[in-house]
């Protein structure tokens, strides 16, 4: 099912009127229209026989191909290598060290349960109140009128409040935040690069500051059959990185002297040790998927397979 296990669905993220500034498989750019108009998000998707809908959806080619778009961008790419930073992506990179910031303002509270730190509903309280705010300060003024609409995708990449968890369909919510920006020309083509290194990158490292400091459950997840408890893009444009690496290959993820010395470099191997860190005994029994995954050939094909697989969960269960 497309209803996602963690509470968010795909397709809640993409119902605005906005025109697509990145052509997959191409670097051409488009202008975006003089008029836009602007919408809350909201659930479109109510039962099983809805989901056609989104797959047929513009939302959905528009989503699929901002995801290929940056992993073709990422190719074959260190990211400590050399590339553009815009004004807009320091703005977006200020943003996510204020919500890092937040956290160190909000410590964990005493409380009988070892997960679920209450604390995170406090801190989620400050980004439910600040969100449009935030958004203000990265888009111009003449789009204003976005920011409400912006700012709940951004509200929903954090984890659930409620529950206290974080799973793919958050990160899913974060990818369309950054599609939204690409869509009304916040973002540019030549922006590529510095959205997955640097500004999604730091998505990803105060996102393990969550869910370290408030020990969050992931949401949706499958175990041992998952690619992983929290992330699954990282995974995609981190293999997207390795792939043409004349050292490394799948094989050496599972190296920890390989992971030590190159995880800076590689978006996949970071993830690798994050795993690490958070789960104890063999990899191959708490991380059953990567360890086949460390089986195929060549990161190119490691790279198709998820895109395959992503796809798959993203017409299944987030």
């Amino acid at each position: 099912m497309l209803i996602s296990k963690d509470g968010l669905t795909l397709e809640d993220f993409f119902f605005f009127n906005l025109s697509l500034l990145y052509v997959p498989g191409t670097s051409e750019e488009v202008t975006p229209p003089l008029q836009q108009s602007f919408m809350i998000p909201k659930k479109e998707i109510n039962m099983v026989s809805d989901m056609a809908k989104w797959k047929r959806s513009q939302a959905y080619a528009d989503y699929m191909g901002f995801i290929l778009t940056l992993n073709e961008g990422v190719r074959g790419k260190k990211l400590t290598c050399e590339y553009k930073v815009s004004e807009p992506i320091e703005k977006l990179v200020a943003l996510l060290n204020t919500l890092d910031r937040w956290i160190d303002e909000t410590p964990p509270v005493d409380q009988p349960s070892r997960f679920g730190n209450k604390a995170f509903r406090t801190w989620y309280a400050k980004l439910d109140q600040e969100a449009e705010k935030l958004v203000a300060t990265v888009i111009p003024k003449h789009l204003a009128d976005a920011a409400p609409e912006v700012a709940v995708y951004l509200k929903e990449s954090v984890g659930n409040s409620t529950r206290i968890d974080y799973g793919t369909g958050h990160e899913a919510a974060f990818a369309a935040f950054l599609c939204c920006l690409c869509k009304i020309g916040v973002l540019r083509v030549d922006d590529q690069m510095a959205i997955v290194f640097k500004v999604f990158n730091r998505y990803l490292e105060v996102m393990r500051k969550l869910q370290k400091t408030y020990r969050m459950e992931p949401a949706g997840s499958q175990g041992v059959w998952g690619l992983d408890d929290f992330q699954f893009l990282p995974f995609i444009w981190g293999s997207s990185q390795l792939i043409d690496h004349p050292n490394l290959e799948p094989r050496h993820f599972v190296d920890e002297k390989v992971v030590n010395e190159n995880h800076k470099d590689f978006m996949f191997l970071e993830c690798i040790l994050f795993i690490t860190e958070m789960k104890t005994g063999p990899f191959a029994e708490h991380s059953n998927q990567l360890w086949n995954i460390s089986a195929v050939p060549s990161w190119s094909k490691v790279n198709q397979g998820l895109i395959r697989m992503y796809k798959a969960e993203n017409s299944g269960h987030f």
